[in-house]
Formats: structure tokens, sequence, C-alpha cells
């Protein structure tokens, strides 16, 4: 008589767990595929989407940033000049209380300032020059006599632009005229010195307000001189 089979519990626990690895591997694979799909589809389209809203945010930050510092630069600006205005006016005393009436240049000595007057009183243009140092110019009143685009110094040392005579010194015109500028192309004073007596005769400007005098002043324009 045969034995009945022996059933060796070893091969089967090997067998079942053979099989429940497959079946979990398989179970995964078919959970996992789907789902790797749609992940990267998903995925994708999240991407390409929130892609542009982080780059439209990112711009409009740099775009707020920009707004905020070019507020910050045109406040600056306003302020200073604010702070400029307000010391020009402080720096801009009124003519001389004995400096005739309606249009007229007025130049005072002493403070060797220049002004040009409105008929009405208003003060169209003040600012500082370089008048004689020497003691050849009287107070009083005068006209704009002629007017020269280009000059040469008595001396024929250099040149200027934009004279405007209204008297004769002892050698030469005596005017209104631009820094001169010596024939080897160097200014005989820098624009800071205006304000100072340097000058032989004449009276001497920075470049921009001795052309926008050239231009206001025609012959026969008043000019006093006050000490």
């Amino acid at each position: 008589m045969a034995s009945p089979p022996r059933v060796r519990l070893g091969r089967v626990a090997a067998l079942i767990g053979a099989v429940a690895l497959t079946a979990t591997v398989s179970a995964v694979s078919l959970v996992r595929e789907p789902a790797t799909s749609a992940t990267a589809g998903t995925g994708t389209a999240v991407v390409e989407t929130v892609a542009p809203v982080i780059t439209a945010a990112g711009e409009q930050a740099h775009t707020t940033r920009e707004l905020a510092l070019q507020t910050q630069r045109t406040k600056a600006l306003a302020e200073k000049k604010a702070k400029q205005q307000a010391a020009k006016a402080k720096a801009s005393p009124p003519p001389p209380a004995s400096s005739g009436e309606g249009r007229r240049i007025v130049f005072d000595q002493s403070d060797q300032r220049v002004w040009l007057i409105e008929a009405d009183g208003t003060v169209d243009r003040t600012y500082l020059v370089s008048g004689s140092r020497f003691d050849n110019l009287q107070p009083g009143s005068y006209a704009v006599q002629s007017r020269t685009r280009h000059a040469t110094s008595f001396d024929y040392t250099g040149t200027m632009e934009y004279f405007v005579q209204f008297t004769t010194g002892q050698n030469a015109p005596i005017g209104f005229h631009s820094i001169p500028v010596y024939n080897n192309g160097k200014p005989e004073q820098t624009i800071e010195q205006l304000g100072q007596a340097l000058s032989a005769g004449c009276i001497r400007q920075e470049k921009s307000d001795a052309k926008y005098l050239w231009d206001w002043a025609p012959d026969g324009t008043p000019v006093v001189v006050t000490a």
C-alpha cells in the first residue's frame, strides 16, 4: 500500500509567497501605471499653468518695485528742486531802492549783481557778475549803445561773447559780456568766482546769462549803475 503524499510546507509557503509577491507587483503596476500617466499629464498641465502665474507674479512684483523707486526718485527730485528754489529766492535780494524805474538793467557794484527789470517792476532775471576791480565805472544812468556778438579784449589777450556796451572807459568800451577766454582757450575766471570784482572794467557774466541779456536788451535799454 502506497504511502500518502507528504506535503512539504516549506515549498508551499514559498510558492504562496511568490504568488502573493507577483500579485502585489501586478497590482502595484496596475495601480501605478494609470496613476503615473495621469499624474504625468496632470503634472505637465500644472507646471504649464503655474509657470505663467509665477512669471506674471514676478513681473508684477518687479513693476511694483520699479514704480516705488520711480516715485522715490520723483519725490527726491521735487524736494531738491524746492530746496534750490528756496535757496535761490533767499540768495536773490531785491534791486537797490535807488535804481530807477521802468524797464531797465541794474548793476550794483557792491553786491556784484545784475537785475533785469520789466516795466511793471517785476524782476525778470537776477544773477551774480564780476565787475571792475578798478574804480573806473561811476554810478549813474546809462543806456545800451551797441551790441557785438563776438568781441576782442582791449589788450588783444582774449575774446568774449554777447558784448552789450553802455559806456566808454579810459581805454575801451565798457559793457556786459560773457567770461572772457584767453587766446589759449582758458577762461579768465571760473563761474564760481562770479560775485567778485575781477575785470578791468566790464561786467562779466556766465555765458547763459550773457546771452539772455543780449536778447533782452536792445539798443537804448536803460542801464542803472549803483554803488
